[in-house]
């Protein structure tokens, strides 16, 4: 088992490495905003003339929406790696045991027992090699969802300063002017919280595009251990494209649409 420790402690290793690159050794994450405009202030202006602010203010719900999911894929991502790296120990135990069956099929001299063995064992490492993959494509998918709901959190400030610019400049064009509230404060926020959300959304899309490399080297073996094992496996595949519903029983296919006239 000395061997399946050092694989799963290299790739917890790699693991590490890649979160830091992804987001920045010395970067920090996010924090609340540093300026706001109080509701207050804009209370008696007419709906009418708060669009601007009712969208911002919407945008910065779906945002704040959105950062949750992250949050949750996350989690639910961890859980997927620990089950993938059970079954990992599992498929190395079954190499184990293959080997001490091809052990005792040498010792039998039995061409048929060694012949059974040797497939058995062959197949039994190739399952091992594409669980080994599989673990290190679900280790990078967490990592491309730990960078991405970095990138949530950016956007979710972001979207909550441009909030507050709505409010300040609707007050402003109003001729509203409140005591120790300086009006080119939220422009400057949002500014600065939008360059970080394109950062943010940089790194993400960086780490997501070495998640498709990891997926697709586990796909190839994984169909080549399939073939050998005669059967496919049901692993866990989050990138997987989402599969169109079944129609229910008795639903007409649609007609084909007509053929458009000939021009006259």
């Amino acid at each position: 088992m000395g061997a399946l420790s050092k694989i799963l402690a290299s790739t917890t290793l790699t693991a590490a490495l890649m979160l830091g690159a992804g987001c920045g050794a010395t970067d920090t994450p996010p924090g609340p905003l540093g300026r706001h405009f109080d509701d207050m202030y804009i209370a008696q202006i007419p709906l009418a003339q708060k669009q601007a602010v009712v969208d911002s203010q919407q945008a910065w719900s779906i945002a704040k929406m959105e950062n949750a999911k992250a949050e949750a894929d996350v989690n639910d991502s961890t859980t997927q790696l620990t089950v993938s790296q059970n079954g990992l120990r599992t498929l190395h135990i079954g190499v184990e045991t293959a080997i001490t069956q091809k052990q005792s099929a040498q010792k039998s001299a039995d061409t048929n027992k060694i012949n059974t063995a040797t497939k058995d064992l062959n197949v039994a490492e190739n399952l091992e090699k594409a669980g080994r993959a599989h673990v290190q494509y679900l280790q990078a998918y967490r990592d491309y969802l730990r960078v991405y709901w970095r990138f949530t959190q950016e956007n979710m400030y972001w979207q909550e300063a441009r909030f507050e610019v709505a409010k300040s400049s609707l007050a402003q064009r109003s001729n509203i002017a409140p005591q120790n509230i300086k009006y080119e404060w939220f422009p400057g926020q949002e500014q600065e919280r939008g360059k970080r959300t394109a950062s943010a959304k940089t790194r993400a899309d960086a780490s997501r595009a070495n998640v498709s490399k990891s997926r697709d080297n586990w796909l190839a073996m994984q169909k080549a251990a399939d073939t050998a094992n005669g059967h496919p496996s049901n692993l866990a595949d989050p990138m997987a494209p989402p599969v169109a519903p079944t129609p229910p029983v008795g639903t007409p296919t649609p007609a084909a649409p007509a053929a458009p006239a000939p021009a006259q």
